[in-house]
């Protein structure tokens, strides 16, 4: 499973922006403090804007805001701001597949997967994001530890 750049960006720049919220914070200065090219942090800045994740401030002093507290912008709005879907598979929307034999059973499993995702993405707002206290973490750090073994097969 791939997380996107431009999803791993929204979120980077939303945490940056939640951490000070005194202030504008520029995107030259995000990209710095993010180690994220400056021609794609623009593009993301843009795609928050537009789904009112985040506002800009022109002028000398300018930059960019939260557009609302970090509790109450959840992971699920980061990466459907820049994705449009949680999940694809081969690059199409999970709802426009289709299987037969014995593939059958693989879009309900998809559907259930892309539910599972959704919960977790919801539940985890970027101010539990800054802050490390999420709901449901310890399950998290054992379902990774589980995972771990299998990898590189």
């Amino acid at each position: 499973m791939r997380i996107s750049a431009r999803a791993d960006y929204a979120i980077r720049v939303l945490l940056e922006l939640a951490s000070d919220t005194s202030q504008p914070t520029t995107c030259e200065t995000m990209a710095v403090r993010q180690d994220i090219p400056p021609r794609f942090i623009k593009a993301v800045v843009g795609d928050l804007r537009r789904a009112d994740l985040v506002r800009s401030q022109r002028g000398c002093d300018g930059g960019y805001w939260l557009a609302r507290d970090a509790g109450t912008i959840s992971v699920r709005d980061a990466v459907l701001a820049v994705d449009g879907e949680l999940l694809s598979i081969r690059n199409e929307p999970r709802a426009g597949l289709s299987y037969h034999g014995t593939a059958e059973f693989l879009p309900p499993f998809w559907a259930d997967l892309e539910a599972q995702l959704d919960r977790m993405l919801t539940a985890t707002s970027i101010a539990q994001l800054l802050t490390g206290k999420r709901k449901g973490a310890a399950h998290d750090r054992s379902l990774a530890s589980a995972i771990a073994p299998h990898q590189g097969r």
